[in-house]
């Protein structure tokens, strides 16, 4: 389903990664694990093209680094979900209203649209929420927002990035829960983390990068 070969990226500043090999099936949950600064940041964004390589190619579906049109990157990202540790939310709009815009903007029918942003609040834990703003919500209800938001165009594969880093321990726990509930009903994910400590209390492959290279 999503393939990096030989993948290589270097910025003017020296950092980037290369010779990045790797793979992620269907239904996979897959951590991607090192210390900050090491290139997992740079491994995803590879996988949602905002960094093209500049040696080997990434595959992702029937999309392909090489080959791909710029217009047509929107339409790849309509089938991946993206969670950010810093959640990224617009905070002029209210829960509903920040992950219906994910909808609202590929033009879904506002029957569906209220369905699907309905459906995607309850599994993470917040249809009681669904009229507040960002700052009313505590950092974990915001993650779970931008969680919500990222799995309402029901992606086959979602990637979230440190997406428990600004987190206490207890609500650790439960957004690894959700994470682990959306995998069981078939999303493949890959979590990018330097919490190497959290990730063995979990299934799934670990895939360590050190310095811009898988280890």
């Amino acid at each position: 389903m999503v393939e990096l070969h030989n993948v290589k990226i270097k910025y003017p500043t020296g950092d980037g990664i290369e010779n990045v090999t790797l793979k992620i099936g269907p239904g996979e949950i897959v951590f991607l694990v090192g210390p900050s600064g090491a290139g997992k940041s740079t491994v995803l964004k590879t996988i949602y093209m905002e960094e093209r390589p500049v040696e080997g190619h990434v595959s992702v579906g029937e999309y392909n680094s090489l080959f791909i049109r710029k217009k047509d990157i929107p339409y790849l990202r309509r089938r991946l979900g993206v969670v950010f540790q810093d959640f990224k939310l617009l905070n002029d709009r209210d829960v509903f209203k920040n992950v219906s815009f994910v909808l609202e903007v590929i033009g879904a029918k506002s029957k569906d649209i209220k369905k699907r942003v309905l459906r995607s609040l309850a599994d993470v834990g917040l249809s009681h929420k669904s009229r507040k703003y960002p700052a009313e919500l505590s950092g974990g209800e915001q993650q779970r927002v931008a969680i919500a938001r990222a799995i309402v165009n029901e992606p086959y594969l979602l990637l979230a990035d440190e997406p428990t880093g600004n987190l206490d321990p207890d609500t650790t726990a439960g957004i690894m829960e959700i994470f682990e509930r959306i995998n069981a009903r078939g999303t493949a994910i890959m979590i990018a983390t330097h919490n190497y400590e959290l990730v063995k209390k979990y299934r799934g492959r670990i895939i360590r990068i050190e310095k811009g290279k898988i280890l």
